[in-house]
């Protein structure tokens, strides 16, 4: 009785634990050859859960606690990794899970990566030290792929707005480093059907998508960053902030002094530790969420 009791929890602890995953359309795949699936491990050099090897794009739904507060705004989130991996918890889960908590119903998108053997960030992490020439020519034949995902993303949760409870006019795509990078090339390519109608890059990649004049209808947009991040990825958002600021579109900028790179939801004791309420009450002045 006790064995059929414990199966019974578990069971239902793994049901409510788990979420929706979502397989996105593949039209053509990158120059690159995949061997194996996907694999999620525990990294430690980062220090954290991770993902790599993705070739099947895939989204991960995490819905509002309570229905009641849902607030029909949703965020897509790209979590970053140097397309070589994607930090999946501090820039990815416990970001969805904030914003749920929040009414703000969150998409964990798994975008294609580089393909990589049994340790992605350990090759990344080689690659950096001994030819990082290397990773900026893999990470070229990939990216416009993954901006690819990041836009069919857009699409389907626009598309099946009605069974996420989301207005599909209020429909954000959030991205760090390498995703940061995958936001602003979403920003430079997408059409009526995927227009995101905002956009949150966070310490992104510009030296992988360096910036360019926003287009006409460009939706408001608002960049996080460090000072003393140690990619010096600061002058490029600052960069792409200035852009759109001389083409008189609506930006926000929150750089701030110290946060390093890849602080996600990490606590460091910093300022930086929330940038996450930031972007809260960017959207309440955006008219976004309400309280």
């Amino acid at each position: 009785m006790k064995t059929k009791l414990f199966i019974f929890f578990t069971l239902a602890l793994f049901h409510l634990q788990a979420q929706e995953i979502i397989e996105l359309p593949i039209t053509k795949q990158p120059p690159v050859t995949y061997q194996g699936d996907s694999k999620a491990y525990y990294s430690s050099i980062w220090q954290t859960e991770v993902i790599t090897n993705v070739s099947k794009p895939i989204m991960e739904v995490f819905k509002p606690t309570d229905s009641t507060l849902n607030t029909g705004t949703a965020v897509i989130v790209a979590p970053g990794g140097g397309l070589y991996g994607l930090s999946i918890e501090s820039e990815g889960n416990m970001v969805a899970k904030w914003l749920a908590e929040k009414g703000i119903p969150a998409f964990v998108l798994q975008y294609r990566l580089v393909p990589t053997g049994e340790d992605g960030i350990q090759e990344i992490t080689t690659l950096s030290q001994t030819n990082p020439q290397k990773i900026g020519e893999e990470v070229a034949k990939v990216i416009p792929f993954s901006i690819e995902d990041g836009l069919n993303a857009i699409a389907h949760v626009r598309a099946h707005a009605d069974t996420y409870d989301v207005n599909p006019d209020k429909i954000g795509f959030m991205g760090f480093s390498a995703g940061g990078a995958v936001t602003v090339g979403i920003s430079q390519n997408y059409t009526e059907a995927n227009k995101p109608n905002f956009l949150v890059p966070v310490y992104y990649w510009s030296t992988v998508m360096p910036a360019k004049p926003p287009k006409q209808d460009a939706p408001p947009m608002l960049l996080i960053c460090a000072t003393d991040d140690p990619l010096q990825l600061a002058p490029g958002t600052i960069e792409l902030y200035n852009t759109y600021l001389e083409a008189k579109k609506n930006v926000a900028l929150h750089m701030y002094a110290k946060g390093g790179h890849g602080f996600g939801m990490r606590k460091q004791g910093l300022p930086s530790d929330n940038w996450i309420l930031r972007f809260y009450e960017w959207a309440l002045s955006e008219k976004l969420v309400t309280n």
